[in-house]
């Protein structure tokens, strides 16, 4: 959910491109691991390191399209991909550990009126300036914390794409085929038996509660 004390953008934040020293951190603390080394056959499709986002553009501190997570969560992860697997299922993330300059980054977008070029495909209904209070974008996100991870089974049809930012989807939307409605399902009983919470406002968005240490960091993806 949103967190209305963030502090304010600044153009040093934005500007900072991948190699600088932009933000406070610069190599992943030691309980942080690639999905890749540890569960190398999920696939991985991260939006935010190209142009296939909300934004249009590659995303700052998004220097390359890897996976990183908590350990405890890529672990979890990987045996979500095992019991997928027993079912003819695979998994594909789209976004897993977010730097917080990206936050920044999404804050500034919101801010600009102007920025409309992918409105049609990810906010067709809704003014991009409400994204944040209606909670489709966190000021606060979990994912800079790497125990959230956004997700589907390859394949499969989930009633929206990841990131359209409407009621559709809403992980439990009556509007949606039966077919959406039952593949959603799947995913959410595959991530809830290994201890992920959906977000009841994204279909794809899982988070691994109860981990202890938890807090946002701002090291680029690489």
């Amino acid at each position: 959910m949103s967190d209305m004390n963030a502090p304010a953008v600044t153009l040093l934040t934005l500007g900072s491109r991948c190699g600088a020293k932009a933000g406070p951190e610069g190599e992943p603390p030691p309980d942080f691991v690639r999905l890749a080394d540890v569960a190398p056959r999920i696939r991985q499709d991260m939006r935010y390191a190209g142009p296939e986002n909300f934004m249009g553009r590659p995303v700052p501190g998004y220097c390359a399209a890897q996976c990183w997570l908590r350990r405890e969560v890529a672990e979890a992860l990987a045996a979500v991909q095992k019991d997928a697997e027993r079912a003819g299922r695979s998994l594909v993330v789209y976004d897993c550990y977010r730097p917080q300059r990206a936050t920044a980054a999404f804050i500034a977008w919101a801010a600009d009126p102007s920025d409309q070029a992918m409105k049609a495909a990810y906010y067709p209904h809704l003014d991009k300036a409400a994204l944040f209070e209606l909670g489709y974008i966190a000021r606060a996100s979990a994912h800079s914390t790497g125990i959230a991870v956004d997700l589907a089974l390859i394949g499969m049809d989930f009633g929206t794409p990841f990131d359209l930012f409407d009621e559709a989807s809403g992980t439990r939307d009556p509007a949606i085929s039966d077919d959406a409605k039952r593949n959603r399902a799947e995913l959410g009983a595959l991530m809830q038996r290994r201890g992920f919470v959906n977000f009841e406002k994204e279909w794809w968005h899982f988070t691994l509660e109860g981990l202890s240490g938890v807090a946002p960091h701002d090291f680029e993806v690489r």
